[in-house]
């Protein structure tokens, strides 16, 4: 019996889980239609508004209560304050970490969020990634700060795959194009297949993961492709898995058992 051409059947070690999250409500968020509005200066490096913590405060409460916080080996993380302070507040340790020498994840205030120390206890490990960054260029709340600045606001976030401490990703007069934002996209899924870890968080932007699903699916039913290519809300939380067809990563599986252990008589049979 052949099998249908809408199921696919892969192995499980060459899939892995993501779940991605958009950032909570930043201060350029509340600033309408009027596109003009977000081009200030003023708005460099948007950080997160009173209801932006507050939706972070419901994001915890849902990872936590769902039991998808236990499972989640790491957490990746746009180097932009917005999504840095979503990622600590969502999937940190607990409010402090007091009496224990690790250095915390975000430090009090942080961001003019009024929001004591998270603690990097008993959390998966946090990594910055420039390539799950919004959509770049001209727009100065997508403009970051300089990784010597972020690394005593966020202590325990590993920066160390950032390779320039200043941004020159970012450019005044040039906005980055679609095409270049969904190759960026392409090559980010490709990092992700080739990490060792099987259920990821991507804290990243609403324009990078729409552009990003956007170019998968199309072997999909329209009804799935139309799903993962919705816009994202603010703090909004998705989970897909990703396959790895092309053999990009090298992962082995850790289930799969050999059989005939111990060896003996073992005739092929179709019955």
């Amino acid at each position: 019996m052949n099998s249908g051409a809408n199921e696919g059947v892969y192995p499980l070690h060459r899939s892995k889980t993501i779940h991605l999250v958009r950032h909570a409500q930043g201060v350029h968020n509340v600033l309408g239609e009027d596109h003009s509005a977000y081009m200030p200066e003023e708005l460099f490096d948007a950080y997160l508004t009173p209801f932006g913590w507050e939706q972070v405060d419901n994001l915890r409460e849902h990872v936590h209560a769902s039991g998808l916080f236990k499972n989640i080996d790491l957490v990746v993380v746009s180097p932009l304050l917005r999504t840095m302070q979503t990622a600590v507040g969502a999937f940190g340790g607990e409010a402090s970490g007091d009496g224990v020498d690790m250095p915390p994840l975000m430090e009090e205030n942080t961001g003019s969020s009024n929001r004591p120390e998270i603690s990097s206890l008993n959390c998966p490990p946090f990594i910055a990634m420039e390539l799950c960054r919004e959509s770049m260029g001209v727009d100065h709340y997508n403009r970051r700060r300089s990784i010597s600045e972020y690394k005593p606001m966020f202590p325990a976030i590993d920066f160390s795959l950032i390779e320039t401490d200043r941004d020159v990703w970012w450019s005044p007069d040039i906005r980055e194009k679609k095409e270049d934002v969904v190759a960026r996209g392409e090559k980010f899924m490709k990092w992700l297949l080739r990490r060792e870890e099987k259920v990821i968080v991507v804290v990243s932007h609403a324009v990078f993961l729409q552009r990003t699903l956007r170019a998968y699916g199309d072997d999909c039913h329209p009804t799935l492709k139309k799903e993962m290519s919705l816009p994202f809300d603010n703090c909004e939380l998705r989970s897909l898995v990703i396959v790895d067809r092309s053999m990009i990563g090298s992962d082995t599986s850790k289930t799969d058992f050999p059989g005939n252990i111990p060896s003996g008589a073992d005739v092929v049979s179709d019955v």
